[in-house]
């Protein structure tokens, strides 16, 4: 039998949307969908492979991924349809960017790869694209944590920034003072938004990458908070909160 051909597996998943999306006998809620409702099922399953990665579970990535490119085979296949572009300019598009990324590896410019270089790089992209603003490109669906630093980093490129972490440091006492003494509703809203994004910045400047850190903490919270729970059982809420927190230390010891 001869060997499949690499390209297969990847024809046969365009052709299953394709006939998804037939318009005589596609999937009534396939031919439903278009950008916009289907850009909340790309995000989350973006996220779930992280979840995967992170929990280590190799099959389930697998998986996953899978999930995530039939959303790029999707958009695609919406925008093929309305004459926009195909996959396989999908695909060309980030074999250029790629190329043009590593010059170092595609063509004979030499040395290596850093921040800088990459970030000097995109700002050339940015550029040919008529992006005016250091701030251009920067996505608004990202979240929020992420973007805040992202908006950061550009700034800092211009030179926007705190010489060291002391100045992002007195600007949360700052913002924590103005939090408090807030007037009202939208001022408390204003100000707590103005409190978060100098964490952000907080963190950046010890090159801590705010999202992954929340995550992070999240994640031991939720670990546990479970842990409190199985100690105590079903007497867990109505304890004291004296008692939560001993057995808070008690899970927290056994870590």
């Amino acid at each position: 039998m001869p060997d499949t051909p690499p390209d297969a597996p990847l024809n046969r998943l365009l052709a299953i949307m394709a006939r998804l999306r037939d318009p005589d006998a596609g999937c009534e809620w396939d031919l439903a969908q278009n950008f916009a409702t289907i850009a909340p099922y790309t995000i989350e399953e973006a996220y779930e492979v992280a979840d995967a990665i992170a929990r280590g579970d190799m099959a389930d990535l697998k998986d996953e991924l899978g999930d995530l490119l039939l959303q790029v085979v999707f958009h695609a296949r919406m925008a093929e349809e309305a004459r926009l572009f195909a996959f396989g300019d999908v695909a060309n598009a980030i074999s250029d960017k790629m190329e043009a990324r590593h010059p170092h590896i595609f063509t004979d410019a030499g040395g290596g790869m850093d921040e800088a270089r990459w970030e000097d790089l995109k700002a050339d992209e940015r550029a040919s694209k008529g992006d005016t603003s250091a701030l251009d490109g920067v996505a608004i669906a990202l979240p929020a944590l992420m973007r805040a630093q992202k908006l950061q980093k550009r700034a800092a490129r211009t030179g926007f920034d705190w010489p060291d972490p002391s100045g992002s440091e007195a600007k949360i006492a700052e913002e924590i003072a103005e939090l408090k003494t807030a007037p009202s509703d939208q001022a408390r809203f204003e100000e707590a938004g103005d409190l978060l994004f100098a964490v952000v910045n907080f963190v950046r400047a010890y090159g801590i990458s705010a999202e992954d850190a929340l995550r992070a903490a999240n994640a031991k919270f939720e670990r546990r908070f479970r842990g409190m729970e199985q100690l105590a059982g079903d007497a867990f809420p109505t304890l004291s909160l004296e008692a939560q927190e001993e057995l808070w230390q008690q899970v927290k010891r056994a870590e």
